[in-house]
């Protein structure tokens, strides 16, 4: 059942347009979500499916008494309490206490915090019978258990789903295809965050043999002109002139043209950082959120503050960061320490301001600034637009930029990854992991976390913290072991310990990795046979959904068939 069909819509904002001619069905068996660049138009788009704007041109079609169901990035409430916003009964009550909402049952919605009201909202959708789900950026606000238990909820849906998020693991275990929105086009790939990538990467590879293929041309034709009679016409000058510009010219800009460069000359680290002893905090009489922390940050640390929502994990980097006074213990900060902190609310930006004159503040700009920027994809036309044009995403990265400017050698982040896109985070993660200063992050990123810390300090609620080597992995694993969650990678099954298998000679080891990798071989060559077949489909929805399962499918089997084979190279090398 087609819930939503959009045909040839086009959205703009001041100064370029964000899509055009842009067509997309949505029905009941899709699990879509849709990716980009911060400000290519992701949450408007949303809207426009939705019925909430009108597109600029094009159509949008819904199903009739198609029930959608809309979570907002800042979603408004109905008036009273969380109980009345989202109801009185057994499921509700449910559903808030996984998403950690049941100290707040009887709160005011107006005096909850922008994290909170988000949580409440989403539990308000998750209990409203729909048969489309569109969420724009649900797991923001969410710990790592509301999460994995949110992915566990969308898988079961029984409707369609489409959703924006940066969270990877979402888009690897709930998502089935990604649109992408790139420079005003839109590009569907098949599968989760693995075909995202691959997408990309075949799109690039095509585009750079195009530009290839376009210069050869356009050389031969100037060739053959120059090669004639003198030009005595004006069409054969034109022509030439328009060859020359060809071979001349470049082909079109990349999203993105550069890495974020972010390396400018940090100040080097003493031996003495940030020292804590003895540290714990509490609000007013109630109870500690936690107590006696020694902790001697040094100069390389890369450390993960993990655990549920409410048990002072921002309250803790404050203290760290010298922004808050603990209620007991000791903080010492050494002499050559220049702290940086990307808090969740950010710097207050003007939004009559231009980005530039942010950056420049009250000195007289110069062409550093606009180099400093231009790192941060900030092209010449945005540099001068005013902040309030800028989508959410393009604020938060120019608030992560007037961070790095400082040239801190002591990072605090504090959910960082809340509204930056994916590409974003791939680069501050490979900045991260070579920059030479400390880092301190709380994030519910899994996969931000992964690449990010190296060791864990564990809040877990009741006044306990301790720190974990090993980093978030050993974290999680420890984790779900105590709460007795499945682990991350596997959303259903028997999670009941398995008998240790048989020692197997080195024989038959090797004879099970040939045949792994002869299946895989085999599914490659299926993908690339689908992948083909989705270029031919053309606009046969039936057929795009069919090759578009199978290919899900089949990236499944590959992945399945590589973790197969690994743990049979790791059996054999153990032998």
């Amino acid at each position: 059942m087609i819930l939503v069909d959009a045909a040839g819509v086009s959205m703009s904002r001041p100064g370029r347009p964000l899509f055009t001619d842009l067509s997309v069905t949505v029905s009941t068996v899709d699990r879509i979500a849709i990716v980009g660049l911060n400000g290519t138009g992701k949450s408007t788009l949303l809207n426009v499916l939705t019925g909430r704007v009108e597109p600029e041109s094009g159509s949008v079609r819904r199903g009739r008494d198609v029930r959608i169901g809309y979570l907002d990035q800042r979603p408004h409430l109905p008036p009273g309490t969380v109980r009345d916003a989202v109801g009185d009964n057994w499921e509700a009550a449910s559903v808030l206490d996984k998403l950690g909402m049941t100290p707040l049952l009887d709160a005011p919605v107006d005096r909850l915090s922008g994290g909170q009201a988000k949580r409440t909202a989403l539990a308000r959708l998750l209990v409203t019978e729909s048969d489309l789900l569109v969420l724009d950026e649900p797991t923001n606000h969410l710990d790592v258990g509301a999460i994995a238990w949110l992915e566990e909820r969308l898988a079961k849906h029984r409707g369609g789903l489409l959703l924006v998020t940066h969270d990877r693991h979402v888009l690897d275990r709930v998502t089935t295809r990604i649109l992408e929105l790139d420079r005003g086009r839109g590009y569907l790939h098949e599968g989760g965050y693995a075909g995202y990538l691959e997408g990309q990467a075949m799109r690039a590879e095509h585009a750079a043999s195009a530009e290839s293929t376009r210069r050869n041309l356009a050389r031969t034709e100037l060739a053959w002109l120059r090669r004639g009679a003198p030009a005595r016409t004006r069409k054969p000058k034109a022509r030439i002139e328009a060859a020359t510009k060809i071979v001349e010219g470049r082909a079109q800009a990349a999203a993105r043209t550069d890495g974020l460069n972010l390396h400018m000359g940090t100040p080097r680290l003493g031996d003495k950082v940030v020292e804590l002893e003895g540290v714990g905090h509490a609000y007013g009489d109630g109870p500690l959120l936690f107590s006696d922390l020694d902790l001697l940050l040094d100069r390389r640390d890369r450390i993960g503050i993990v655990g549920p929502n409410g048990t002072g994990k921002s309250t803790l980097l404050d203290i760290i960061g010298g922004r808050r006074a603990p209620s007991a213990g000791t903080v010492e900060v050494g002499p050559t320490v220049r702290l940086g902190y990307y808090d969740q609310v950010g710097a207050a930006l003007d939004p009559s301001q231009r980005v530039r004159e942010a950056v420049s503040g009250s000195r007289e700009p110069d062409w550093t600034d606009g180099a400093l920027l231009e790192r941060f994809w900030f092209d010449k036309d945005a540099q001068w637009a005013e902040i309030g044009t800028l989508s959410g995403g393009e604020r938060r990265r120019l608030q992560l930029l007037l961070v790095l400017a400082q040239k801190p050698n002591v990072l605090l982040l504090d959910e960082p990854t809340n509204d930056l896109d994916l590409d974003t985070l791939r680069v501050l993660e490979d900045f991260l992991e070579d920059w030479p200063g400390a880092l301190v992050v709380v994030s519910h990123d899994r996969a931000f976390m992964e690449r990010t810390i190296e060791d864990a300090l564990v809040l877990d609620g009741r006044g306990t913290i301790g720190r974990l080597p090993g980093g978030y992995a050993e974290w999680e694993k420890t984790w779900r072991q105590t709460t007795g969650t499945a682990p991350s990678r596997q959303s259903s099954g028997d999670t009941r310990a398995a008998k240790p298998a048989a020692k197997r000679s080195p024989s038959t080891l090797h004879r099970l990795m040939r045949e792994a990798e002869k299946a895989i071989a085999a599914a490659e060559r299926t993908r690339t046979k689908l992948v083909a077949d989705l270029e031919t489909a053309g606009s046969d929805h039936e057929a795009l959904r069919r090759i578009g399962l199978e290919l899900a499918d089949t990236e499944k089997a590959i992945a399945a068939r590589e973790e197969e084979w690994l743990a049979l190279a790791a059996e054999a090398e153990n032998n």
